[in-house]
């Protein structure tokens, strides 16, 4: 395990990178176009981010970017 130290600015800028990659991540879910196994490594990338995402974030801005399984399945379907 590895830890580091950053200050509320850097804080605030890490929870503004990570909303805007998994915003990303959540609108490329919707398009058809993308291939089924580019989607599960997206799914993998979107899983990673959101648990960093939970470190540096409040838990009411965590609830927006949670995952549903109606979500996960409309992803599938």
């Amino acid at each position: 395990m590895m830890g580091f130290l950053i200050n509320e600015k850097e804080m605030k800028e890490m929870e503004y990178l990570l909303k805007r990659e998994m915003d990303e991540i959540l609108f490329d879910f919707k398009d058809d176009r993308i291939d089924h196994l580019v989607k599960r490594s997206m799914e993998e990338r979107y899983k990673i981010l959101f648990s960093l995402f939970k470190r540096v974030a409040p838990s009411k801005e965590c609830l927006k970017y949670t995952r549903t399984l109606s979500q996960k399945k409309e992803r599938k379907g």
